[in-house]
Parts: structure tokens; C-alpha cells; sequence
């Protein structure tokens, strides 16, 4: 057996677990915890040894690991039970197991009878059923003997330590250096360019082979492109590694051949799985991360910069069994600036499976002690999910919910099972759920940008005549299906029948049952209905998407989308993966909807509602009546031959939105406003003109109208006139005259202007024969005494005064300028 920097500090575990039932143990990369800690508790805890690995290959290799060291086979003392694959005995006393399987096993048994500890690997990486676990664990602890350890090389060991009540065993590891590089400068090519680049640099100096991680499976697919010609140049293996693989080929990649190998890798091979030829490691610094926006009900599933602990933990990968070298293409400035540790999924994901669970086992969710708290909003929207799912109703579990939360599957793919079951179509429920849970069935375009994406009853019908025809896997590749996603759909199509004990061959043609299955996943997915706008769908909730340009979905005019995806091109490793290229939140799985199947499934949230509205081109109020579906408009109906107050007001809403010069004189009413401030000041008393009273006098004027062409021709002052006491306004031409009589019974306007005396203009010759002015409001109005050219020659409010003192030197130079006018010794 190779000696292992753990094994020196192994009575320390046992020890701790002896003492105080738990123990966090904070061991480098390459110091054995995995494979050597929980052989080492065989003899100190009673029952079975339940090792939590973040992922399946993982947990197979470590369970074949240890087995070898035991001198077994697995499957005997040592065994793993990951999903699709099991190799357990009555013998097995360490299980390797992924923490969907623990969940579901303390869903079922919330004591965890049989085992005698749980020991969570790499719980740095917070995986939200992980968390999840680690606290039903702990609950269970307080009701009887289980030890828990928590292990990782990069663990903040505090809160932990103290969340278990434990103690910290610090462990070295291997002494193997690794040196690091960074990218001298922030890159602006591809990122398949730069790995291409780096591998063709890495290759041209000897050593053993080379680790690249990588987002995800398109990122690896786009890289491999890439590297082929330096690979074949240079005789290296080119070689893939990410979940969705199947064992035998993952199997493939982690053995060591003759060839130098290059292996692409999304982050399954950053903990917990060793490479053993590895020497150089290549970090494009991204992840691909699944996130939530609990507003909106939608997923994400971004490309993201990992932190500072997952870049160290990658770096580790390459001094495992010798001196390495880690490629960064990523500054090591841009490294300092990223956060210690990564956002744990309890922060940012969908959290109804998580409520569902601990609501079952008669929890609340928002008092319940986790490790770190979920956000409260994330928690309200988990809820309000269940509710509309029907798996809640007033916080407690229904029936329809603990039928759900018996399913190895999330609430939305499990309600879609439900309904399926009750109306007959279980079993292609169960297929149409895995196909939901398995994202990309469909292949790669060949330029590898997007996933050919369909209505999901598309998917259906596809994998039917498939397993009809009984194709292989090349002509199952040839039909736009990939072999493994398809792989992956049997097993958990089989699985979920099973467990909902719905049969596994449908009994009619899918165009006989595909209206019902549009139903179930109406049913699964309430929240994420939209409406189209040709490709741009607008959602019940609020935002958007845009429909993928590949998708099936053609016709209908409401659909429910099932995956949401944000693209933004090929991500780059330095900077944010997405700078400089505007996102775009696209539909990549959606299905066609009618009104009716929404009013069918929830007719109680279907309610009509009657509203006013201006339609703009023809320009007149419209009186709809709309049926609407949280908020979103699944049918209406318009009529224009209302009246009322709600048209009025619709249409003088309209009107000043619009302007209302377009309508009306507004210098007159302006004029009107200052006559009615005058009366005001005198003593009338006839109420206010300001826009609200205007917003009043429209209205009124709107009534038994109902567009714009009505308007026409409309007085406005009138109207605003007529909302005054008509007592008084009675006297407001009195008081507040618009013209005045001078001699000769000349008429001539007043005007009125804001924070002046009123005053009038006319011609001198026009004031002969008066000895004073003309009043308004009892006050002498002020005169603009005007010359034959109509320019004034005085202004004055006392015109007696006037013809005395400045008339007869004005009288002179008059005559002299006007000859032909007659200017009187005494105007008087």
C-alpha cells in the first residue's frame, strides 16, 4: 500500500471521532482523505459508513480505490451508489454514494438508521444538496449516535467546525511543487484559441500530460476543434471528460497509456478524481454555473469566473504524483481581485426541492439551522412554486405534494408526472420529465454555437422512432440526438416510471395523447408562460426572452418555456466571461399553448377583467375585455361604442398626453385663467385654475365623447367655466369684463396678465369726450394711450391728469406729425 501524507495523522481522526462524533478535516490535495479516512473508521463506528461525493465519477473510483487496498472487489465491503448504477451488498460497510442519493435516502428515513457516520468530501464546494444533507445530518445527530466529518483542501474550516461542534485536523500534502503562470495580459481572443495556443506551447516541451478545464461540454467540444492538429502534431491523445459521459468512457480517459494525453475537462476533475500522468495543468479560470432569479421563476445557467479556491484546487491537480506546472490564462492581478471562495448554491438556485423536503418532514424552511441561511426572498419564491405546483397549500403538504416529493426529480418535473399519471398518460410523462432533467438530448450544430432545440413533444416523438427502429449509436447521432444525453433519458425514464408505478410503454400514438402531455407541462412549469411577439416572448411575471432561432416552436401564440438560457457568445478566460458582448436571455426548450389548456388547468387563476384603452392608429377609446392568466393577457375582446365616465377619463388622458394644443386655443385659455385670478382677487371667489382644475374641465368635456375626431372644435374654457358655482360665475363677466365701452361706444378688449393690473389699448381720438377711465373691479384699468401709428404715447391710469398736464405739449408735436387728425384744445 503507497504511503499517504494522511496516514501519520490518522489516530488523530479516530480520535476526534471518538471523542466528540465529528471532526473537519482540512488535508491538501494529494494527502489520501478520500480513500484513507473511511477505511479507518471500520473498527471505531457501528454500522454502515456513508462517504458523500460531490460527483459520480468520483464516488466510483474512490469506492474501486479502496476496495483495491481492502484487497476486494467492490460491491463487498466497500461499494458506491451513485444514480443509474449501484454495486452494494448486505456486506458493503463503506458506501460511496452522491448527495441526490443521501437526500433522497434521509427523505425517506430522516434518522439515517444503519449508518454509523456520514463523511461529506469536498464540502468546500457548497452544493445546495450537499448543505442540505450536511443539516438533516446534524439534525439526526441530536436524536442518536452519528458521527459526521467534514473533509475538502480548501475548506474555511470555522464556521463549519462550529456549525458541527468539532475539532480541526490540518493536514499537509503532497511536497510535489507546482509552478504557476499567469497570462501577462487580459486576453481578447476566443477561448479556444487560447487553449489551442497554450496546448501547442505545452506539447513543445517535454513532460507528462496535460489537464484543461474548461466551462463546459460546448466549450470542450469548441476547444477540441481547436487542438486537434497541435495534438496529432505533436502524437498526443486528445481526450473529453465531463459528467454526462458514460463510465466505461470515463473510464477510458483516467487510465494511463503509452501516448502523452491531453484531456479537456469541465471541473469533475477538480476534486476527488486523479489523473495520474497529469504534470501540466491548463485553467481557463470559468465555470459554467447554474443560477436563479427567484422574481422571475426563471433559470440560469451562465459562464462564470471560479474563485481563488477552485483556481488553487485546479493548480493542485498537477503536483498530485510529481512537480507540475499550472497554466493560468487569466493575469495574476485579475486572480487577486476574484473572491476567496465561490458563492455557495444555497445563495443562488431554485430552492423548491429543498422546501418540499423539509416541509414533508415537518420543517420550516425559514426557521431551519443550515449552515448558511438561503436568502429569504429565494425561500418566499420556493414557496409560492410549491403553492401554484398544488404540493402546498397554507405551508402544509398535500397529498399531490408527497406523491411529488416521493420522485427522484425536481417539484416542476415531478408535478409534470402527476399530471400525466392522473390522466393517463404516465408513462410518456416519465419519458417527457427525464427529456425535461437531461437539457441537450439534441446535438451540436456543426459550427458548435447552439443546441438544436424543439418543442419537448418533438424530443418525444424522435426518441420513439428510435427505440422503434432499433438504431445505432452512429444513426442515432445521424437523427440530431446525442447517444449519451439519450442514454442518460432511458435510464431516467425507467427510473421515474418506477417510482411513480406508471408503466413503461405508452398505450397510444403520441398524437392521440401529445394535447394532454402539453397539459402536464403547463402543469409543471405555471410560471413561465408567455406570450409571443414573433420571436420575443414576454412572460406572466415580467421580462422576456427570445425564442432560439433553431426551435421547433412555430406556431401558437402563448408557450411555456422550459430551459432559458443567457448567450453571449464564446466566453473569453480574462475579465468577466461575458465583457464586451451584450447577453441575451434565449428560449432553448419551449412548447405551444393554447388558451383553452391554461382555462382546463387553472381555472381559477384565469379571471376577466374589462379595462379602457386608447388605441393610437385609429384614435379612439376601445372598452376590452381580457382574460387574463397572472397577470398576462391570454384572450380579449374590443368594442368601441362605450360611454361613461372610464371613456372620459380614458380619452382625456389621451388628449394631454397628446398635447392639447392639438385641440384647443390655449392662448384664450390662459386669457380665461388670468380673468378668473382677477375675479378671485376681487372678491368673486370662483375656485382655482390649475392643471388639476383643467384635468376636471377635460373630463367634462370628454363626457359622451370617445375620440379625438369628437374633440374637434370643443370648447375648453367653456368646460372649465361650467365647473364653477354658477351663482357666482353668474356675475364673473361683471366683475371681470373681457372688452369695455369707451366714447363713441368704441369697444376695446381688457387684457389680463399674471402679477400686472388689467389694462386696455386704443387710439387717444378714442378717449375724447371722457374725463376719466374706464374701471374693472372697481379699479381704474390702466391705459395705453395710442398715437395714429398705434404706438403709445402714455401710459397712465389717470387720464384726467393727463389731459392736463402732458396733453398740451403732446397736442403740438401731434399736429405737426399728424396734420390731418383732429386734436382739440380741451379733448375733454
Amino acid at each position: 500500500m503507497i504511503a499517504l501524507p494522511i496516514d501519520a495523522h490518522l489516530d488523530a481522526v479516530r480520535d476526534a471521532v471518538r471523542s466528540h462524533a465529528g471532526v473537519v478535516i482540512v488535508a491538501e490535495p494529494g494527502a489520501g482523505k478520500t480513500t484513507r479516512v473511511p477505511p479507518a473508521l471500520l473498527d471505531l463506528v457501528e454500522g454502515e459508513i456513508v462517504v458523500l461525493e460531490p460527483r459520480r465519477i468520483a464516488a466510483r473510483l474512490a469506492a474501486r480505490f479502496v476496495a483495491e487496498e481492502l484487497g476486494e472487489k467492490v460491491g463487498e465491503r466497500v461499494g458506491y451508489q451513485v444514480r443509474f448504477d449501484e454495486r452494494v451488498s448486505k456486506r458493503t460497510r463503506i458506501r460511496f454514494v452522491t448527495e441526490g442519493i443521501l437526500l433522497r435516502r434521509l427523505a425517506r428515513d430522516p434518522e439515517l438508521r444503519g449508518a454509523g457516520a456520514v463523511i461529506f468530501d469536498e464540502l468546500h464546494e457548497r452544493h445546495l444538496q450537499g448543505d442540505l444533507a450536511l443539516a438533516l445530518c446534524r439534525r439526526a445527530r441530536e436524536r442518536r449516535t452519528l458521527h459526521i466529518v467534514a473533509m475538502s483542501a480548501t475548506l474555511d474550516a470555522t464556521p463549519i467546525a462550529d456549525y458541527l461542534d468539532a475539532p480541526v485536523l490540518r493536514v499537509p500534502g503532497r511536497s510535489f511543487p507546482v509552478e504557476v503562470e499567469h497570462a501577462e495580459r487580459i486576453e481578447t481572443r476566443r477561448l479556444d484559441e487560447q487553449v489551442a495556443a497554450a496546448v501547442r506551447r505545452t506539447l513543445a516541451e517535454p513532460g507528462g500530460d496535460v489537464l484543461v478545464f474548461l466551462p463546459g461540454s460546448r466549450e470542450i467540444r469548441w476547444a477540441g476543434q481547436r487542438c486537434r492538429g497541435p495534438c496529432d502534431a505533436a502524437g498526443a491523445e486528445l481526450a473529453v471528460l465531463h459528467g454526462s459521459l458514460a463510465p466505461d468512457a470515463q473510464d477510458k480517459v483516467l487510465r494511463t497509456g503509452g501516448r502523452r494525453k491531453v484531456v479537456l475537462s469541465t471541473n469533475v476533475a477538480e476534486s476527488s478524481v486523479t489523473l495520474p500522468g497529469v504534470t501540466t495543468v491548463i485553467d481557463s479560470g470559468l465555470e459554467r454555473r447554474a443560477g436563479h432569479d427567484p422574481w422571475t421563476g426563471l433559470p440560469s445557467l451562465t459562464v462564470e469566473r471560479i474563485s481563488q479556491a477552485s483556481a488553487i484546487q485546479r493548480a493542485g491537480r498537477a503536483g498530485r504524483v510529481r512537480a507540475g506546472k499550472c497554466v493560468r490564462l487569466f493575469t495574476e492581478h485579475e486572480f487577486r481581485a476574484r473572491p476567496a471562495q465561490g458563492a455557495p448554491e444555497i445563495a443562488r438556485l431554485d430552492l423548491a426541492e429543498l422546501v418540499l423536503l423539509l416541509r414533508a418532514q415537518g420543517h420550516d424552511p425559514h426557521a431551519f439551522d443550515f449552515l448558511e441561511a438561503p436568502p429569504p426572498a429565494a425561500l418566499a419564491a420556493a414557496e409560492t412554486l410549491l403553492e401554484k405546483l398544488g404540493a402546498l397549500n397554507a405551508g402544509e403538504v398535500t397529498e399531490r405534494g408527497r406523491f411529488m416529493q416521493s420522485l427522484p426529480t425536481h417539484p416542476r418535473l415531478a408535478r409534470v408526472i402527476d399530471e400525466g399519471c392522473a390522466r393517463g398518460v404516465g408513462p410518456r410523462a416519465c419519458l417527457l420529465a427525464a427529456i425535461l432533467a437531461e437539457r441537450d438530448v439534441r446535438s451540436q450544430r456543426s459550427d458548435g454555437d447552439r443546441v438544436l432545440t424543439a418543442d419537448a413533444l418533438g424530443v418525444i416523438e424522435d426518441i420513439e422512432a428510435i427505440d422503434a427502429e432499433g438504431l445505432r449509436r452512429t444513426e442515432i447521432a445521424a437523427r440530431g440526438i446525442q447517444p449519451e444525453a439519450l442514454t442518460q433519458v432511458r435510464r431516467a425514464r425507467d427510473q421515474l416510471a418506477s417510482a411513480a408505478r406508471s408503466g413503461r410503454e405508452p398505450r397510444a400514438s403520441l398524437a392521440d395523447e401529445e394535447e394532454t402531455l402539453r397539459l402536464c407541462i403547463l402543469a409543471g412549469f405555471p410560471d413561465r408562460v408567455g406570450k409571443r411577439d414573433g420571436r420575443r416572448v414576454v412572460f406572466a411575471r415580467g421580462g422576456a426572452a427570445e425564442l432560439d432561432e433553431s426551435s421547433g416552436v412555430h406556431g401558437g401564440e402563448l408557450v411555456v418555456a422550459v430551459e432559458v438560457r443567457d448567450r453571449a457568445g464564446a466566453p473569453h478566460a480574462g475579465g468577466s466571461p461575458r465583457e464586451g458582448v451584450r447577453s441575451r436571455r434565449t428560449i432553448t426548450s419551449a412548447c405551444e399553448l393554447d388558451a383553452e389548456h391554461v382555462l382546463e388547468l387553472f381555472p381559477d387563476r384565469v379571471v376577466e377583467r374589462e379595462s379602457m384603452r386608447f388605441d393610437r392608429g385609429t384614435e379612439q377609446v376601445e372598452r376590452v375585455r381580457a382574460l387574463e392568466f397572472d397577470g398576462l393577457v391570454l384572450d380579449e375582446s374590443v368594442h368601441r361604442d362605450g360611454h361613461g365616465p372610464e371613456v372620459a377619463q380614458t380619452l382625456a388622458r389621451a388628449a394631454k398626453e397628446t398635447g392639447l394644443s392639438r385641440f384647443f386655443d390655449l392662448d384664450a385659455l390662459t386669457a380665461f385663467q388670468r380673468r378668473v385670478e382677477f375675479a378671485n382677487s376681487h372678491g368673486l371667489l370662483l375656485g382655482d385654475t390649475d392643471d388639476a382644475a383643467i384635468d376636471r374641465a377635460l373630463e367634462l368635456l370628454c363626457e359622451n365623447r370617445r375620440s379625438f375626431a369628437d374633440l374637434q372644435g370643443a370648447d375648453l374654457v367653456r368646460a372649465l367655466g361650467q365647473t364653477f358655482d354658477p351663482s357666482r360665475f353668474a356675475h364673473f363677466d361683471r366683475v371681470a369684463p373681457t372688452r369695455v365701452t369707451l366714447a363713441g361706444r368704441r369697444s376695446v378688449e381688457v387684457h389680463y396678465e399674471a402679477d400686472r393690473p388689467p389694462w386696455i389699448a386704443s387710439r387717444l381720438q378714442d378717449f375724447f369726450g371722457l374725463s376719466e377711465g374706464p374701471r374693472v373691479g372697481g379699479e381704474p384699468l390702466v391705459l395705453h394711450l395710442l398715437a395714429p401709428n398705434r404706438r403709445a404715447v402714455q401710459v397712465t391710469t389717470d387720464l384726467a391728469g393727463f389731459w392736463e398736464r402732458h396733453y398740451p405739449a403732446l397736442r403740438r408735436q401731434l399736429m405737426r406729425r399728424y396734420p390731418k387728425h383732429a386734436w382739440p384744445e380741451d379733448p375733454r
